[in-house]
């Protein structure tokens, strides 16, 4: 859908009109089940967007209202580094209008979502307290790693995506600051990659050009071409997808041209057939063609090069254009964590899979990482009581089993901060900035003795600070129990014994190195979480 000119409103679905729905009861099979209105509010590079949506346990999202506003927030954000005045009074008064939008709604609850413009202007705090103060509505921003998972979720909660991943996807997410590609192989994560080709810095970077298409050709194809063909050589060797999932702006107009079913899934050769239509016109009459109300937007003209340039250059054999933006995203992450809808996929399984491919690919995946994994998640769930984390941090611990040893790639004897380095420049689907922070920190400290928190306090909460230290704990004395990479014990087992944690194992072979290393890693354990380990051993002759 068009948007409309700065700091104007445009509502793509129902007038508001009076209606209040709120939170509501329906009744169905077994009896009641409960209407949550809930309103997404996301903040981009140019626009601004309102979506109110209905959730329900039983029932697919269902969206009922989408306001949309243009404010080019970018073109302060990206030559200024800093949202000037005149940019904020107008944000000021489009979240004002949307206030007023989510009374009459009566929603139940909201999320209010800055990106990537946000989250390097020097100005940040200032504005967020303004608009806050102005509007009373509290804005986060979302780094990167965050805002790529929320819009990931508008799609993986879909039906058709497991099946489409299974066969081979590219999952393609185009904003105004960047592109993210997240390859999957056989429904397993292999990577994800960010790349710094955003619709609103190529516009910014190409706007000496004239409106034609084939002005800007040229210019972006050697950008995407050099970042693409790294990309597919790193990762895409011997490697054939199915699908490439795109999300973005204009991609569903641009879809309706090509293909007039509903279900938006085409073939590669006749989207970029279509796409390259365009080429040879200027932007009023790609707008015109379209039907799109605003005729005068720049955008327009990068994304289709890029969509087109993507699709040629991912060569896959089918597109699926969803249809879905990160404000869907945003509501099935509010639903999912609310207890709301369950999610079919495993996004648990995506940051698994995404560990063990950057293990691979660092050289480090073997049955000692294996053997490992099953370690921590064995002593982790032993200390349920002692240690007070959550299932979330007994993830994070795995991911950093499975990591820990992936910096001996670079320096053998630099490994652990190499590690660290890896894991915090790699984009694991699923994790937060804090989160791979975490688990860069517990391979850190799995070698070298644990900082003070007053030498981490730039990169860590206190928090996540303790979490560290018992992760780090937990990932020593497993570690040490297979130092010898060979896997002797057998049948382990783990239990709590008043101020002892007791390790039972089996072994055919002899364990002095492991017991020795076991008992120099104890010490830390032990300061930690105020508990012994100790194996008790039974000897098991072939």
């Amino acid at each position: 859908m068009g948007t409309q000119p700065r700091g104007s409103l445009r509502q793509d679905s129902p007038a508001v009109c009076g209606l209040s729905f709120g939170e509501k009861l329906l009744g169905g099979k077994g009896g009641y089940m409960k209407i949550t209105t809930f309103a997404a509010i996301y903040i981009g590079s140019y626009e601004v967007s309102l979506k109110i949506f209905e959730l329900s346990p039983r029932k697919p999202l269902r969206v009922i209202d989408h306001v949309r506003a243009r404010v080019e927030l970018g073109r302060d954000a990206y030559q200024k580094d800093m949202i000037g005045y005149e940019l904020m009074d107008e944000l000021g008064k489009v979240l004002g209008e949307y206030q007023k939008i989510m009374r009459e709604y009566k929603v139940d609850d909201y999320v209010a979502y800055a990106g990537g413009v946000f989250r390097d202007i020097k100005n940040q705090q200032f504005v967020l307290d303004q608009l806050k103060i102005r509007t009373g509505i509290e804005i986060l921003v979302l780094g990167n790693s965050e805002h790529r998972f929320i819009s990931y979720k508008s799609v993986a909660f879909r039906k058709e995506f497991d099946e489409m991943t299974r066969q081979g996807a590219a999952v393609v997410d185009l904003g105004g600051e960047s592109l993210q590609v997240t390859l999957f192989v056989e429904g397993k994560v292999v990577t994800t990659q960010h790349l710094v080709l955003g619709t609103m810095r190529l516009n910014e970077m190409f706007s000496t050009f004239s409106g034609y298409l084939s002005h800007y050709e040229d210019q972006i194809e050697e950008l995407v071409n050099k970042d693409l063909e790294v990309f597919k050589s790193l990762y895409m060797k011997n490697v054939k997808i199915k699908y490439v999932i795109i999300m973005g702006d204009y991609v569903t107009e641009l879809m309706k041209k090509t293909e007039k079913k509903s279900d938006y899934i085409v073939s590669s050769e006749k989207f970029v057939k279509s796409m390259r239509k365009f080429y040879k016109k200027n932007l009023d009459q790609i707008a015109m063609e379209l039907n799109l109300s605003n005729d005068k937007d720049p955008l327009l003209i990068p994304y289709i090069v890029l969509y087109t340039r993507i699709v040629e250059e991912l060569n896959a054999e089918e597109i699926w254009i969803p249809g879905a933006n990160i404000s869907e995203g945003i509501a099935y992450d509010y639903a999912e964590k609310n207890h709301i809808i369950k999610p079919e996929h495993s996004f648990e399984e995506d940051i698994l899979s995404a560990a063990k491919s950057l293990s691979r690919r660092y050289q480090s995946y073997s049955p000692h990482i294996d053997a490992l994994t099953q370690m921590v998640t064995l002593v982790f769930d032993a200390l349920k009581k002692v240690h007070g984390l959550s299932g979330r941090e007994r993830l994070l611990l795995q991911v950093a089993a499975i990591l820990h040893d992936c910096g001996k790639y670079v320096s053998m004897a630099r490994g652990p901060e190499c590690a660290y380095n890896i894991i915090m420049e790699s984009e694991i689907i699923g994790l937060s900035h804090l989160e791979r922070e975490i688990v860069a920190s517990t391979v850190l400290y799995n070698t070298y003795p644990l900082d003070d928190y007053e030498a981490v306090a730039d990169r860590l909460d206190q928090v996540s600070y303790v979490i560290v230290a018992k992760l780090a704990a937990i990932l020593r004395v497993s570690n040490a129990m297979d130092r010898s990479h060979k896997q002797k014990f057998k049948n382990v087992k783990a239990v709590v014994k008043e101020k002892e944690l007791v390790i039972t194992i089996d072994s055919v072979d002899d364990i002095i190195l492991e017991r020795g290393l076991f008992y120099v890693k104890a010490g830390f354990f032990e300061s930690v979480f105020g508990i012994r380990p100790v194996i008790r051993e039974k000897r098991v002759y072939k």
